[in-house]
């Protein structure tokens, strides 16, 4: 064969596979830069996973065969991909306004007025708190008196003592002054009853706070309008009826006297 021949059977430029591969490659990198055009950028996370990826590849350092490895992979396992959120700050604000001003002055009126009933109503029945006849409480909005039924009245009766109409003599003074409302309520312990005159708990509960009502009314109360009255039976304990002496403070007439906010 000439030396001729020989040149022009010799194969000239890259080979054919390089044409495919170069295509390849100019593919994959158009991909790739599409990609990145569509995508949002997130400054903190990019910075994250450009540490990430600095410890993953950067300068070999040298470990102590006793150290736990710290990486478990290329990424941080903290991070998340996703758009990112502003953090919403919480911002706390108290705003009174001139009703709110209104109602703390009237409840401190109410408190000062209440105070002063409370102990105007002790001043006249000091007597009878003394021999432990009634007690005077006060609660967020009454001034409460409390009496006992054998102080007030016969066993099983509504009936009421004389020594226990002194009382509401005294009382109806006082209660003429006030300008709230006035509730009488009668309450019994938990054995039942069962007369003629009283066929249950709610009838003689009721019977003896209308007693009550009743004598006020015929020493000229004031204004019997605002009073109100109430029958409870044995639905609100003051002591578990399970003993004589709880039963006995069960059974009681209650007298709560309101006050009107100056």
């Amino acid at each position: 064969m000439s030396e001729e021949n020989e040149c022009e059977e010799c194969e000239t430029g890259a080979p054919a596979w390089m044409a495919t591969f170069a295509d390849l490659m100019s593919l994959l990198m158009c991909f790739f830069v599409l990609l990145l055009s569509f995508s949002e950028m997130d400054i903190q996370k990019f910075k994250q996973v450009a540490g990430s990826m600095d410890k993953a590849f950067g300068v070999q350092r040298e470990i102590r065969s006793d150290t736990i490895p710290r990486g478990t992979s290329v990424i941080k396992q903290e991070f998340s991909p996703g758009i990112p959120q502003p953090t919403a700050i919480k911002i706390m604000k108290q705003e009174t306004s001139d009703d709110t001003q209104e109602e703390l002055r009237m409840n401190t009126s109410v408190s000062e007025n209440l105070q002063e009933l409370m102990n105007e109503i002790k001043e006249v029945l000091d007597e009878e708190i003394a021999e432990n006849v009634l007690e005077v409480l006060m609660y967020e909005d009454a001034v409460l008196i409390r009496v006992r039924e054998k102080d007030a009245f016969p066993s099983g009766s509504a009936e009421l003592q004389s020594g226990f109409t002194s009382v509401l003599d005294k009382l109806q003074s006082v209660l003429d002054e006030t300008n709230g409302r006035i509730i009488v309520s009668g309450h019994t312990d938990s054995v039942p009853i069962a007369t003629s005159a009283y066929p249950s708990n709610w009838v003689l509960s009721a019977a003896r706070a209308a007693s009550v009502v009743h004598h006020l009314s015929e020493i000229n109360f004031t204004d019997p309008s605002r009073i109100e009255i109430r029958a409870f039976a044995d639905t609100i304990p003051v002591a578990p009826n399970d003993t004589p002496d709880n039963r006995a403070k069960n059974r009681r007439i209650e007298i709560s006297v309101g006050v009107e906010g100056g």
